[in-house]
């Protein structure tokens, strides 16, 4: 069985679907499987590189609407789609998929939906003829948690089709640092710590995060780790309401380090506001170290779905900064509740969102197809 991954990029550079995408490559390849990746170049050129696996990555001309734009991927798919018996795609990926229907495969076509397109609409205008295109020429589409399909009008003329799939990370990724959790402990003693991550842009909604420490005791502090468009702004919202001795934020966190901030944090908190939140992937990270969350109830997100309300933690209404700090309370005044939900957190985490279970239900579907 041979399995060609075709996405929009793929480490070394680093967004989530690409981390997905990483992933399940690596793991299927380590359970002897082949798999090899198409993908857009994050650099100028084009380069094959061999590690036992191919990862063909194919110059692009631009990028638009968050999309690369590339001539090169045409002429590189076609060379190669006959060498596989299934080409898994990973979307919102425009390009790759108009790539893949250019080519008369007559393998399986798996097509992992990690995201509608939400914020682009006029590329979405142009695209949707394709998008159709794709799902009804589709074997199998994977879905991440129930909650995202039931909220997807693109996939609910293909809900029979969909089979879902949660992401899943590996915690032993997360490196052990005494000397910096040494660090942490003591330039936060005596603090509860909220602690909070992402890209600072629009929907992560951390204007109501930074609002909500107002409300929040003095021995509270929220670390925001992360960079952005919305830096500038964030901080002058910290400085308006002299929360500078309250609210930090960190920039990017080394992937180093990551892991003691987890395990420092007393609550992990997300913000989000949007459905561009599909999953939250960070809730997973902050689970697998047994830290009870605090998030936000998005229509249609997967993140309400992650993060169960009352049992990991507790699910608030987007926007209000109120609900927010309200909960943050509620955890950290009752030692026996947050001591529940951060059990509960581990436990779903190694119950469903361990990356060797996304590996194997991703393989025993790629049997499936084969053998039906």
């Amino acid at each position: 069985m041979k399995i060609l991954h075709l996405g929009k990029y793929y480490p070394p550079y680093f967004g989530g679907i690409e981390k997905v995408n990483f992933d399940l490559v690596e793991s299927i390849n380590e359970s002897g499987y082949n798999a090899d990746v198409l993908c857009f170049n994050h650099k100028p050129g084009f380069s094959i590189e061999d590690n036992g696996n191919k990862v063909y990555r194919t110059s692009t001309i631009t990028s638009a609407f968050s999309s690369p734009l590339s001539i090169s991927v045409f002429k590189q798919i076609r060379k190669i789609y006959h060498q596989y018996d299934i080409i898994h795609l990973h979307v919102p990926n425009p390009m790759g998929a108009v790539a893949l229907q250019s080519v008369p495969f007559k393998g399986k076509i798996i097509v992992h939906w990690h995201s509608d397109i939400i914020k682009q609409k006029l590329l979405k205008k142009f695209y949707k003829p394709f998008q159709n295109k794709l799902l009804q020429r589709a074997d199998k589409i994977i879905v991440t948690s129930p909650n995202y399909l039931e909220g997807s009008e693109d996939l609910k003329p293909y809900k029979e089709k969909c089979t879902i799939i949660p992401i899943g990370i590996s915690n032993s990724e997360f490196i052990t640092d005494e000397k910096f959790r040494y660090k942490l402990r003591h330039q936060y003693k005596n603090k509860k710590v909220i602690f909070s991550m992402g890209r600072l842009i629009y929907y992560k909604g951390f204007e109501y995060l930074i609002d909500a420490a107002k409300e929040l005791p003095e021995d509270f502090i929220i670390l925001i780790g992360g960079t952005g468009l919305l830096k500038n702004k964030l901080q002058e919202q910290i400085a308006k309401y002299k929360l500078e001795n309250k609210v930090f934020l960190l920039g990017r966190i080394p992937f180093e380090q990551l892991g003691e901030y987890y395990r420092r944090a007393d609550i992990y908190c997300l913000s989000s506001t949007e459905r561009s939140e599909a999953f939250g992937v960070v809730l997973i990270e902050a689970m697998s170290f047994g830290c009870p969350i605090v998030s936000t109830n998005i229509s249609g997100s997967g993140a309400p779905w992650v993060n169960q309300n009352n049992k990991t933690g507790i699910v608030v209404e987007p926007k209000s900064s109120h609900a927010l700090a309200k909960a943050i309370i509620e955890i950290t005044n009752d030692s026996e509740k947050k001591d529940k939900f951060s059990k509960n957190a581990l436990e779903r985490y190694c119950s469903i969102f361990e990356k060797h279970k996304m590996a194997e239900k991703t393989i025993e579907l790629y049997n499936s197809l084969l053998q039906a």
